[in-house]
């Protein structure tokens, strides 16, 4: 790993590489206004009751656990956060014709606000912007049931089959889609650089792309505020604010 110029070595990995996946945690949207969860102020950490209203069977057992998690979704200030830089320099990535695959860890949805093309993102985690029925399976975006939750109604039911609606994000205790998963890892596999962003990588198995990655002889770089895991595989490791770094890193 190199110690001299981090973000030198980074924006010249990126500028001779073919095929870039990028891996992005909460760090990337906290400059928009979104807390992260395990950070000092971290959602989880500030109010440790937001994790049990994530976990899976807990909300679909208790109807009074819904109605906060709803109340929770609705007052969110991801729907007010827009892109920062950060976000932004990704979109320059992408028309370079350099990102392979945009893989998130966030539900917000920032990066398609931003301009990335949607069909190139894995949201590793679900999303926030839409919801789905636990029994039928369907899936539609979330305004029409957080207007739902706005106008009186504690736990809205499906409107195809009365079954329990719930976030798309994917809650404790609840599998991730396959096929997000094996997408990811498949792109893991091929690419020249994995770009690591604000993720403490240590969440399973989102973190494990980036051994993944430099198993199959690709370079890393991990822009993060703090430590990970996986420093040591690193080209280039930086400290930067993302929303200064990854415009510095990506040459528009």
């Amino acid at each position: 790993m190199s110690v001299e110029c981090p973000i030198a070595v980074a924006r010249q990995l990126i500028r001779d590489a073919r095929r870039v996946v990028v891996l992005t945690g909460a760090g990337i949207s906290t400059d928009s206004g979104i807390p992260d969860f395990r950070g000092p102020e971290g959602v989880w950490t500030k109010n440790p009751e937001a994790e049990r209203l994530s976990t899976l069977d807990v909300y679909l057992q208790d109807p009074e656990v819904r109605h906060k998690a709803w109340r929770n979704r609705l007052e969110s200030p991801t729907w007010m956060a827009q892109p920062n830089p950060g976000h932004v320099a990704l979109v320059a990535l992408e028309r370079q014709g350099k990102l392979d695959t945009l893989v998130t860890q966030n539900i917000d949805g920032l990066h398609q606000l931003a301009g990335n093309d949607p069909e190139g993102i894995v949201e590793i985690h679900g999303t926030m912007r839409e919801v789905v029925c636990m029994a039928c399976g369907t899936r539609e975006p979330a305004g029409p049931t957080l207007e739902r939750v706005l106008g009186g109604e504690d736990d809205p039911p499906c409107l195809r089959c009365r079954g329990i609606l719930k976030s798309g994000v994917i809650s404790f205790g609840q599998s991730l889609v396959a096929a997000d998963l094996a997408r990811a890892e498949k792109a893991a596999r091929r690419c020249d650089v994995l770009l690591a962003v604000g993720t403490s990588l240590a969440v399973y198995p989102a973190a494990g792309l980036v051994p993944l990655a430099a198993d199959h002889q690709a370079s890393v770089v991990i822009v993060n505020a703090e430590p990970t895991p996986y420093d040591y595989l690193a080209e280039a490791v930086v400290r930067d604010p993302i929303s200064r770094a990854l415009p510095a890193i990506i040459e528009e």
